[in-house]
């Protein structure tokens, strides 16, 4: 059975990411910095709840020693917590920075042990073309309209660490996925998105790869994103 780490999971993409990979026979352990509602979520998709705050040293820690003591192995880690600030500051920049992109060292690093005693380990970072240089850059694009720029630099720095990480841990497939513009909690306040069904099917699509999948790539669901 595939174990599977899932980071932001009580809700929205992580929630049905988790959903659909158990569906395709994954043990998955929803992460959630919240125990009462990650327990719940859990508990609603027949799936394990480990505690786990992305910013914080000690709950990585614990959130990956548990699932070794439980399992002795991660096989699918994916970095799906983070935050969407609006505002421009230098409180705001290091919450962003510290969720969606420190957060994915701290997380990676805990479970690499685990990872690599998996036969087929594999990392996804859900990060967004709105941190996508070619995107941004293009006024075809609705990235280059979005005034968000905390969230498009620190999805910029989430896809890079998975890109460096594919270079240095060569035995481990490293990719960032775009999922495309959801309806969830985070961007409500814009009013717009797509199911998360649809969203969390790209990516299941880049969690379930086999052996001669692709690696250190940012793709969408129409294939690889140019940088």
């Amino acid at each position: 059975m595939t174990v599977t780490l899932i980071t932001g999971a009580n809700k929205g993409i992580g929630y049905e990411t988790a959903r659909q990979l158990l569906q395709l026979g994954h043990q998955v352990y929803v992460g959630a910095r919240d125990a009462e509602r990650g327990r719940k979520a859990a508990a609603e998709l027949g799936a394990r709840f480990v505690q786990l705050d992305v910013t914080d040293d000690a709950s990585v820690s614990g959130a990956l020693a548990a699932i070794d003591a439980d399992e002795g192995r991660l096989d699918v880690l994916v970095h799906n917590a983070g935050v969407l600030e609006t505002a421009l500051d230098g409180p705001a920049a290091l919450r962003s920075f510290d969720t969606n992109a420190v957060g994915i060292v701290r997380v990676t690093e805990a479970a690499l042990p685990l990872l690599r005693r998996s036969a087929n380990p594999t990392v996804v970072t859900v990060s967004s073309s709105a941190g996508s240089f070619w995107a941004v850059t293009n006024p075809e694009r609705p990235e280059f309209h979005l005034p968000l720029a905390l969230y498009a630099a620190s999805k910029a720095a989430a896809t890079m660490l998975t890109v460096q990480y594919a270079k240095s841990q060569p035995g481990i497939r490293f990719n960032a996925v775009e999922p495309g513009a959801t309806a969830t909690d985070m961007t409500a306040a814009f009013g717009i998105g797509r199911p998360v069904e649809e969203s969390a099917r790209v990516v299941v699509r880049l969690a379930t790869l086999d052996g001669t999948g692709p690696t250190g790539t940012l793709q969408d669901e129409a294939g690889q994103l140019p940088w």
